[in-house]
C-alpha cells in the first residue's frame, strides 16, 4: 500500500470505525474487567456509555413509563481523543486525533483481538470507516465555495441568481456497489459538525463559522455469508476502505484548497 500525504491543516474532525457482528449477549462485569486489562496500556480509562430504553407499552394513567438502562463498555485514552466501545452488535473506534491509517488500523486490531479473547463474537457483518470533515476556507457568501470544493458539489451555487442565489444545500451520493463502496453526505453549514463539548476532546477546535461538510462512510459487507471475525480477513478490507475514502476526498476538493488551506504553513 502506498503512503498518502498528511496535511498541515487537515479538515478531519472525527473518524469512526464500526465493525458490525451478530448481536451478542451483554458483557458481564468480569468480561469488562478483562477487556480493561488487555487495553490498559493505550486505553486505561473506563468511561461507559449509557443507553436508556423506554417501555413501549402504554401504562395506566397512574403509573410512570418503565425504563431500562444498559451500560455499554467504553475505554478511552488519557487525553480523551480516542475511544473503543463494545456494543452488543459492533466494535466501534472513535478518534478526534487521526494520525495515519496504520495507527487507526492498529487500534482496531487491538480491539478485535481483545474482544475475541474475552468474549468471542460469531462473525463479521459489515466494516465501515467514517470520516467527518469540516472543510473551512475564506467564504463571504455560499457562492464562494466554488473556489474550494469540486465543481460537482459547487454546482448549486450557480442557480437561482434572479432570486438571491442559493443559500444552503445538502446532498448524498453513493459510490461503488452494495458490498463495497462509499457514501458521501455533504452540504454547507455553520458551527461544527462534531460537538466540541462531547466526551471526546478535539485536538484543536476551530471557531464556529461556515464550513462545508464532507462526511464519507467507506464500507465493506460480506457477500453471501457471515465469515468468522479473523484479523486476517479484516485487515485488507480496512486498507481498501480507507484508501477508497482518501482518493474520493481528493476528488471532492480543489487544488486551491490543497495549496492555500491544507498545506498552509502554521
Amino acid at each position: 500500500m502506498g503512503t498518502r500525504e498528511i496535511y498541515t491543516n487537515p479538515p478531519l474532525a472525527l473518524t469512526v470505525v464500526e465493525l458490525r457482528h451478530p448481536t451478542s449477549v451483554p458483557l458481564h462485569d468480569a468480561d469488562q474487567a478483562a477487556l480493561k486489562t488487555l487495553l490498559n496500556n493505550s486505553f486505561p480509562i473506563f468511561k461507559p456509555a449509557r443507553q436508556v430504553i423506554w417501555a413501549v407499552t402504554m401504562p395506566p394513567a397512574s403509573e410512570s413509563p418503565e425504563q431500562t438502562q444498559t451500560i455499554i463498555p467504553r475505554y478511552m485514552n488519557r487525553d480523551r481523543t480516542a475511544a473503543i466501545t463494545f456494543r452488543a452488535e459492533a466494535i466501534a473506534i472513535e478518534t478526534t486525533s487521526y494520525q495515519r491509517r496504520s495507527v487507526l488500523r492498529e487500534i482496531l486490531r487491538e480491539a478485535v483481538q481483545a474482544r475475541q479473547k474475552v468474549a468471542p463474537v460469531d462473525g463479521v457483518e459489515r466494516l465501515g470507516i467514517r470520516y467527518i470533515n469540516e472543510v473551512r476556507a475564506p467564504v463571504d457568501s455560499p457562492a464562494d465555495w466554488a473556489q474550494w470544493i469540486a465543481p460537482a458539489l459547487a454546482g448549486m451555487t450557480g442557480l437561482g441568481g434572479n432570486h438571491g442565489g442559493v443559500q444552503t444545500w445538502q446532498g448524498m451520493a453513493s459510490f461503488g456497489t452494495p458490498l463495497t463502496g462509499t457514501v458521501v453526505r455533504h452540504g454547507n453549514f455553520e458551527g461544527h459538525a462534531v460537538d466540541p463539548s462531547g466526551d471526546l476532546r478535539r485536538a484543536s477546535t476551530p471557531p464556529p463559522g461556515p464550513f462545508y461538510l464532507m462526511d464519507l462512510d467507506s464500507y465493506w459487507t460480506p457477500e453471501d455469508n457471515t465469515p468468522p471475525l479473523d484479523w486476517e480477513l479484516v485487515e485488507p478490507r480496512f486498507n481498501e476502505a480507507a484508501l477508497c475514502a482518501y482518493d474520493l476526498f481528493q476528488d471532492l476538493i480543489t487544488d486551491r484548497y490543497r495549496l492555500e488551506v491544507l498545506d498552509r504553513a502554521q
